[in-house]
Parts: C-alpha cells; sequence; structure tokens
C-alpha cells in the first residue's frame, strides 16, 4: 500500500492544449505553468540523431538551422503529424511543467484537448503519445467544449451557446448546451494558412520569399479582416530574399495588402458559422439571438474579424477576454471541477 500511497501524494494532474502553433499546460490547482511554441529541434551527427531544443529555443532556430540541425512541428492541423517527435515534445514539456523530470514514476491524469473533427485514429494517436510519454491516464476534451468553458460560458445549462475558436490549425465552430455539442464543425483555416496566404501574396506581388516567422509577424503587427476605411491603413516593411535576383530586399505592405491575402480564408470562416446557425435547432437558436457568439483562439485577435462576423450573421459577437488560452483554462477547469466531469472522455 505504501508505493500507491506514494505515487497518489506525488500525482501533478495536468490539462494540455496541444496546438498547432503552441502547447498551454494547466497544472491542478495552479494554472497555466507552461506556454511555449510546439516547435522541436532535431540534430544528427554521425546518423545519430538526437533531441537538440524543445519549444521556445526551438522556434528561435527556425529557418536559420546548419544541415545537421532541423527544427520540426510535430502538429498539424490540431493532430499529430510526426507521432515520434510530437512524443519526445510532449515528454519535455510534461517534465517542464512538473519541474524537471523525475526519477521516480509519475502517476498523473492528464486531459489533452482535441479538434472536434479529429478521427479515431488521430485522437488514438494522441493518447498514445501522452502515455508513451509518461501519463498514467489520459482523457480527452473536444476543443470547442473546453473553449468555452474557458470563456465561462453557461456550457452545463439548457441554454444555446456558440463558440469560434479560431486556432493555428482548425476553426473550430460550435452550438453548445447540456456539457455537450448540439453542432460541431470544423474547417482546416487557423493561424497557419493565414501565414500562408501572406507569405503567397507577397511572393505573388513582389516577387520576394518570406519565412514564417516574418508572415507571422505581418499578421500580428498589422493584420486585418477587411481593408481599411482609407483603403491602405498601416504600413510595416518587410524583408526577405528577391526571387528576381536572389539577392536580400526590403518592401513596404500596408493593411489593405494584407487584408486582400486573408479575404479568402476570413471568407471561409464566416461560411463555417453560417452553416451552423443554419443547423441549429430554433429553441438553441433563439438563445444565440440573446447571447451571441463568443471567439477564443488567437486567430480571433485578428483586427475587425469580429465585425466582419457580426455584419455577416446580425448577431452580437465578442472576443473573449482570455482568448489565447481559453482553450486550456476549460481544459483545466474540466479537471478540477466535478460539475464537468461529463465533458472528458477516452477516445
Amino acid at each position: 500500500m505504501w508505493p500507491a500511497r506514494l505515487f497518489t501524494f506525488s500525482s501533478n494532474d495536468m490539462a494540455i492544449d496541444l496546438g498547432t502553433v503552441n502547447t498551454l499546460v494547466y497544472l491542478r490547482d495552479k494554472g497555466i505553468v507552461l506556454d511555449e511554441p510546439s516547435v522541436v529541434a532535431l540534430e544528427t551527427i554521425d546518423g545519430v540523431t538526437k533531441l537538440r531544443a524543445v519549444g521556445t529555443d526551438a522556434k528561435l532556430m527556425m529557418g536559420k538551422t546548419p544541415e545537421e540541425i532541423r527544427t520540426i512541428r510535430p502538429m498539424r492541423d490540431g493532430v499529430i503529424a510526426d507521432i515520434d517527435v510530437a512524443e519526445q515534445m510532449i515528454k519535455h514539456f510534461m517534465d517542464k511543467a512538473l519541474g524537471g523530470a523525475s526519477r521516480m514514476p509519475r502517476r498523473h491524469k492528464v486531459v489533452i484537448c482535441v479538434p472536434s473533427s479529429s478521427t479515431q485514429v488521430e485522437r488514438r494517436a494522441i493518447r498514445q503519445a501522452a502515455t508513451n510519454a509518461g501519463a498514467a491516464n489520459v482523457l480527452l476534451i473536444e476543443e470547442p467544449l473546453a473553449a468555452a468553458i474557458g470563456a465561462g460560458m453557461p456550457v452545463t445549462e439548457p441554454i444555446g451557446s456558440m463558440v469560434v475558436d479560431i486556432g493555428g490549425g482548425t476553426t473550430e465552430v460550435a452550438i453548445l448546451s447540456l456539457r455537450g455539442l448540439a453542432y460541431s464543425t470544423s474547417v482546416r483555416v487557423g493561424g497557419d494558412k493565414m501565414d500562408d496566404a501572406i507569405a503567397s501574396y507577397i511572393r505573388r506581388k513582389y516577387n520576394l520569399m518570406i519565412g514564417e516567422a516574418t508572415a507571422e509577424r505581418v499578421k500580428m503587427t498589422i493584420g486585418m479582416a477587411r481593408k481599411p476605411e482609407d483603403g491602405v491603413g498601416l504600413t510595416m516593411n518587410v524583408r526577405g530574399r528577391g526571387l528576381v535576383g536572389g539577392i536580400p530586399t526590403e518592401i513596404e505592405i500596408n493593411q489593405a495588402e494584407v487584408a486582400e491575402a486573408l479575404a479568402e480564408l476570413v471568407a471561409q470562416i464566416v461560411e463555417a458559422v453560417m452553416n451552423a446557425l443554419e443547423q441549429t435547432q430554433p429553441e438553441l437558436a433563439a438563445d444565440i439571438v440573446d447571447h451571441g457568439i463568443v471567439m477564443t483562439g488567437g486567430g480571433s485577435l485578428l483586427r475587425e474579424l469580429d465585425t466582419v462576423l457580426a455584419d455577416a450573421t446580425g448577431l452580437p459577437v465578442v472576443v473573449s477576454e482570455n482568448a489565447l488560452t481559453c482553450v486550456v483554462t476549460g481544459a483545466g477547469r474540466a479537471l478540477e471541477d466535478a460539475v464537468f466531469s461529463g465533458v472528458l472522455s477516452e477516445s
């Protein structure tokens, strides 16, 4: 009995938002203890590959590594793309959240957020990676449900709520009531696709090749969901490699151009929301008219996106105050509070 009691005592249950762009870890009774990029750097020496860096340190290397080092993002569209690398990343983050690796086995429960559209194969891969990384018990929670809990929406009551969670890989649109999803849909549109669209636009228009980090910086600095009223808006300088001469070049880009680059993706998000509203039961629709739409996720911070959605739907649209951390906060609350126990599953 003594070893069992010891493992129970040393238990550190946690919730993990295993995002395409960032991974966040929430420890029971402590809150969010880790928020780092979902990036791994591997180094190959004499045919042997070993872990070089994970998280923030690895992201700093992206696009700047010598031949023997490669940076990998093991998550794509919210699910695992490289299970071996993902396993190493999860183990590193779990150990770091708990204050470092331990010689004694840790018997902790782990709640992991998954896209509502993820397949059983994709969910099994996530469970396997977390188990191999040291979790004793792995439970799953769907991202829109976790986001709604984290945003303080009344998910346990017989009231219809609508959440639009725009992450790095997917946009989740869901109607929630009584601890469940009355309707959910997912489109593979998120922050990553926005970065790609900006990079492609600049390449087409200016014959300039820019990296992922530069495209992300453009999005965060002057990104906008619709063209500004003056037709230009804010401007910023962008540096990259010219496709014609092959030399480093600098150009100036404005908000109107970025809005043009993102127009198609914004339209897909609006279409997903409109489709969800069309599928909503009348009584739930009546509640949504009263309470409006709540937006969460990093993508919801794109300027004017809430206004674009409000104009398209005619409903009030609010961006959650803690949009970046809603999902992991909701998963953590589901782990801690018995009232949410029904939202966790093993598959």
